[in-house]
Order: C-alpha cells, then structure tokens, then sequence
C-alpha cells in the first residue's frame, strides 16, 4: 500500500475512533437501551398503569442526561412538575368542568409555576400534565392521572438506572484540555504580538489585534467545561477511582481569567497604539525589543505549565526580561509621556500577569 491510501487509511480509523468515543454517540446508546427497558417493564407494571404503557419510554427519554446529578434533578422535578399539573387538572375537574376557559386558566398557571427556580428541569410539564389529564383523560381522569404518574415514575427509574450503571459520565478530562488550550491561546496570542512588535514597523502582521472576542469566548466555554466537570462528579461512582482536585482547576481558570483580562487590555493599548488614529502614539523603538522580549517570556511560562514543568525558572527569565523593560522606561524620561505610555501601560499589565504566575508557581512548591 502506498503512502497516500495508508494515510488514508490511517485518517479515517482516527475519526471513526474519535466518533465512537464522542460522549453524544455514549449518551444515545444509554438513551436507547434506557427507553428498550423501560418499555418493556411498563407491561409488567400491575392494576391500571398497565392501560398506558407508553409513558414509560417517555420518562426514561427525559432522565438520561449527560451527567447523573442532571438526571436525579431532572427526574426528581419531572415527577414533581406532574404531579402539581395532575392537582392542578384535579382542581378544574371537582371545581368546575374542563372547557375552552378553564383549560387555558390552568395552562397559563402551569406555564407560570414551570417557571420557578426549583423546577429548573422539567417545569414545562406542569402544563403539559393537567392538559393531558383534562383532554386525554376526560372521564377516566383518575385512573389516566396514575397511569400517567406511575408510567413515567418507571421510565424515570429506568434511566436513571441506566446511567448509573454504564459508565456514568466523568468529564474531568474535558475540563484539563479545556484548560490547557486556554493557555496554549494566550501563549500563542502573546507570541504573535511578540513577534509583531519587533517587525518593520508599523507591524503588517496584525491579527491579535482583533483576537479579544475570541479570549472572552474561549475563557467562558473553559468555565462550563470546569462546571460540567465539577457535576459530573456528584453521585458518581466512578468519581472515587479518577480523583480529580477541581478545586485547583477552578484557581487555574480564575488566574487564566484574570491574566486574560491584562492581555486584552494590553492587545488594545498597543492596537490603538499602532493603528487607531485618536489615541496614535508610536512605540518607541527603544523599547519595542525589551517590550517584545518580556512578552515572549510571559507566554513561555504558560507553555512551561501545559507542558508540566516547574514554572519557576520561566518566571525568573520573564521577571529579569521585565526588569530591563522597565530599566530602559526610565531611560526614556525626555521622551513625550505620551510616547511612553502604551509601553508603560503594557509593561503594568505584564507585571499583573507575572504577579499571577508567581503566586501559582509558590503555591506548586509549598
């Protein structure tokens, strides 16, 4: 075989594996297992939940979800949210009689009550549970209202069950590449504003300039990997075998956060610096190295910590790196302070951003 069909070859089993290990291909075969079973059960179920097998499947659809404390708080207010809509169903049938009015009075009750904040997940059946019970149930109310509530209390169980027992979803390794391809995008970033700064100026090169939406984004999908992590360990078996110390990752996204807050803040000052007309002010030759080098050195100790080296020796070489910049500022005091100040302002947000590493690389040592 040559080498173009065994790479080939080669590409096509690296994604058919990555799609068989993708967590939604390991949610839908639990989904469907879950919903076989749960279908199955429901004709065993005794007395008149026997007449309404199909809300069985349905239950055991709702309750798996990507993590088992989704699916407990899913199914646990799934069958509350019914049994308020079957009261309130109950209420219209003693009370008054199921007509165009009072359907639409409790399904805007429903709809109301589905919106409190502790029916987050399954408040939509409130009102999809009294509709039932006063259209589908009619004169057979009672008997539909706990076939109905049982029916989807199995289906619930199933689920449950069901995620519980085939590998219950564990999503800390998600949360670390999350985290290390948030440093390996400030890394990078600062790099090509390093490398910019030193280029025939002004700089062709001139892409981070416009990258700040891109850091915001990236810093808020990181904190819902961290959070999908964090749940993913509640009731968790699995949780005990691959322990995972989230509350340091939780630091490291607060400190990614915040050194992420500096370096938009040093991208804008030196854009504007370069490009943007009202506040121009050229970077002084003088300094475009030592401004270079410093940020070079400052995304080096971030590529040292996702490669999983001691970061102390980095933080010295951007400390020392800071120093001349800041050495060569005070050199230029004839220069026009406004000349001086994207620099100065720029080596502010580095020195924060320093401040930052230190801190997590005494915390690493102690």
């Amino acid at each position: 075989m040559g080498t173009a069909p065994r790479t080939a070859v080669i590409g096509a089993g690296t994604r058919i594996t990555s799609w068989l290990a993708h967590p939604r291909l390991l949610l839908a075969i639990k989904t469907a297992i879950a919903v076989g079973l749960a279908w199955v059960l429901a004709h065993l179920v005794p007395g008149v939940a026997d007449e309404y097998p199909y809300y069985a499947p349905l239950g055991a659809l709702i309750s798996v979800s990507p993590t088992l404390m989704s699916s407990v708080k899913r199914g646990a207010q799934t069958l509350a949210a019914l049994a308020i809509g079957i009261l309130l169903a109950g209420a219209i049938i003693l009370f008054w009689e199921p007509n165009v009015f009072t359907i639409s009075l409790v399904v805007g009750i429903g709809v109301l009550i589905a919106g409190s904040r502790w029916l987050t997940a399954g408040g939509e059946y409130v009102a999809v549970a009294a509709l039932f019970v006063l259209i589908i149930g009619g004169q057979d109310a009672d008997d539909y209202s706990i076939g109905y509530l049982v029916q989807m209390g199995v289906g619930i169980a199933v689920g449950l069950g069901v995620n519980l027992l085939i590998l219950p979803p564990l999503n800390t390794s998600a949360a670390v590449l999350r985290l290390a391809e948030f440093r390996s995008l400030l890394s990078d970033h600062l790099h090509d504003i390093g490398k910019a700064l030193v280029e025939s100026w002004p700089p062709e090169h001139e892409d981070w300039a416009g990258r700040s939406g891109t850091l915001v984004d990236t810093a808020d999908r990181v904190r819902e990997a961290v959070g999908q992590a964090d749940e993913s360990r509640k009731l968790n078996p699995r949780a005990k075998l691959h322990r995972r110390d989230l509350e340091k990752d939780y630091e490291d996204l607060t400190d990614l956060e915040t050194m992420t807050f500096h370096v938009r803040d040093l991208t804008e000052v030196l854009a504007a610096a370069i490009w943007k007309s009202p506040i121009h002010a050229e970077v002084p030759q003088v300094l475009r190295e030592p401004l270079s080098d410093t940020i070079h050195a400052v995304a080096d100790v971030l590529t040292m910590r996702n490669a999983g080296e001691e970061i102390g020796e980095g933080v010295a070489a951007a400390e020392a790196a800071l120093r001349v910049l800041l050495a060569r500022l005070d050199q230029q005091r004839d220069l026009d302070p406004s000349s001086l100040s994207p620099a100065a302002t720029a080596a502010m947000d580095l020195r924060r951003m320093l401040a930052i590493m230190q801190e997590s690389a005494m915390a690493a040592d102690a």
